[in-house]
């Protein structure tokens, strides 16, 4: 068995593989970037944030190719969802009036986007290794040291490396290395099934490359034009509907899609793919959930190895990519001697746990806005629902630390301020619709809204301007901040 040596090896090649891989690479250190399949290959999370698209991809380095690439243009997203009837939209740019090149997102098809963001690292220097499966995790009782992987030869390779990135998604064999368990959310344990059609129609300019989401009595429903003509289909159900979906996956899209009459209609003309690689219904279950621990000595995990949250919003590639970022910056920095192992990490846990935090709370406050309070999936998406139990084991994951004025203390306090939020949000959406148009200034006003998306304008403004809007300010007592470039991490001035 061949024993090799590099400073990190990646497991697994998608946005968040790619991304912690370039980011570690551009510093100059030694990374092997290990991926079972072969590039380009089907993935699900086909819509992206800005942060991803101007942020990620401009540190990166990469962003004139993703444009290049004649990905479906998001100006924002339009919904069927809370006490109106009729759909109401929202803008990346805050107001039309305040419209910049940097206020728009992409529909990505993902085994494209995954496969210019994997060439990327191959161009940086990343030695990418396809067909090639991590079978063991080389650890002792100090620290993990390396892995196992098996060649699509079968034959069987060691790599010592000071650190070993997981970044091999939800199906990840090896994220338990990291020390701890996944607590799976019981309030978004939901069931996605999802196909794709061809003729689907399109809303009217400039919303015809929006994400529309429509609430119905059994769930939600995506919509995503990823071109002219082909559109990514899926429904989001309760668990309970598991049954539904043991026959035949097509019939089942099918039975929901009549349910939902504005899906129907967009659907009226169109005709589901059934050959090729889009040509399958597809089905994901028990897809929410956490680890209780994203690193150890030696191990980091990134993307969806470490979490991922409910679809509605598109946060998947954010968190993934936006988690690569962290995971970066403290590699690097103890690569380099500039910060010790545990400070920087703590930095990426608590960063890491912050913007996750967020998004549940955004999350669990949008379901709950929903009007539909007779069916039986939206009832169980009230926030006076939640069992105690998942609310405890959300304090416990984010530690106080997503609450920055301390609110997260237990169960019922949780509830209260997820309870207030949902409202605020109420307010907020009611506020838009009478504006009309695309003036989202309401909903970005509103605390939770604004507080999602922070991070990604900073992330923005470093990738546009090549510094942070204020380095000097930490974002936790004590902690540290960005790099003049961004890859690593530094003494906040205030320490």
């Amino acid at each position: 068995m061949s024993s090799e040596e590099f400073d990190v090896v990646v497991v697994g090649g998608g946005p968040s593989g790619s991304t912690v891989a370039s980011f570690v690479a551009k510093q100059g250190h030694r990374v092997l970037l290990l991926e079972k399949e072969t590039f380009p290959r089907y993935q699900i999370g086909e819509s992206l944030l800005p942060a991803t698209v101007h942020g990620i991809c401009g540190m990166l380095g990469v962003a004139d190719e993703v444009e290049k690439a004649g990905f479906t243009r998001k100006l924002g997203g339009t919904f069927r969802w809370g006490t109106n009837p009729e759909p109401w939209s929202f803008a990346f740019a805050i107001s039309p009036r305040m419209a910049g090149p940097t206020s728009h997102a992409y529909q990505v098809e993902r085994m494209k986007f995954d496969d210019i963001l994997l060439k990327h690292s191959r161009k940086l220097g990343v030695d990418v290794r396809e067909n090639c499966s991590v079978t063991e995790v080389i650890e002792d009782a100090e620290r993990v040291r390396g892995v196992v992987y098996t060649d699509a030869d079968g034959t069987r390779h060691t790599v010592n490396a000071r650190y070993v990135v997981d970044a091999s998604g939800n199906k990840s064999r090896i994220h338990r290395q990291a020390g701890g368990e996944r607590t799976y959310s019981d309030f978004f344990r939901n069931i996605a099934i999802f196909g794709y059609y061809e003729g689907g129609k399109r809303m009217p300019a400039p919303k015809q490359g929006n994400i529309f989401c429509a609430a119905f009595d059994e769930g939600w429903f995506w919509y995503i034009p990823l071109s002219d003509t082909l559109t990514s289909v899926g429904a989001v159900v309760h668990r309970e509907f598991a049954e539904s979906v043991q026959g035949d996956p097509s019939e089942a899209l099918s039975q929901l899609i009549e349910k939902c009459p504005r899906i129907a209609d967009l659907l009226s003309d169109a005709e589901r793919v059934t050959d090729g690689v889009y040509g399958q219904v597809r089905v994901r279950k028990d897809y929410s959930y956490s680890n209780n621990s994203y690193w150890r000595p030696g191990m980091v995990l990134v993307g969806d190895a470490a979490c991922f949250l409910d679809p509605v919003f598109s946060s998947g590639v954010h968190l993934a990519t936006y988690s690569a970022l962290l995971a970066a910056r403290s590699i690097n920095s103890v690569l380099a001697g500039d910060i010790g192992e545990e400070e920087s990490f703590a930095e990426f846990d608590a960063r890491y746990r912050h913007e996750f935090g967020l998004f549940y709370e955004f999350l669990v406050s949008f379901y709950d806005m929903n009007s539909d309070h007779e069916s039986y999936f939206w009832q169980a998406k009230k926030v006076n629902s939640f069992a105690d139990s998942e609310l405890e084991a959300f304090v416990e994951l984010v530690g106080g630390v997503a609450s920055l004025d301390g609110a997260f203390v237990d169960a019922e306090s949780v509830r209260t301020r997820f309870r207030n939020t949902a409202g605020e949000l109420e307010r907020s959406v009611a506020q838009v619709d009478r504006t009309g148009g695309d003036d989202a200034t309401p909903l970005y006003q509103s605390e939770i809204m604004g507080s999602v998306m922070e991070q990604g304008t900073q992330i923005q403004v470093q990738a546009a301007l090549g510094g942070d809007l204020d380095p000097s300010d930490a974002l936790f007592e004590g902690g540290l901040v960005p790099s003049a470039d961004g890859l690593r991490w530094a003494v906040s001035a205030e320490r």
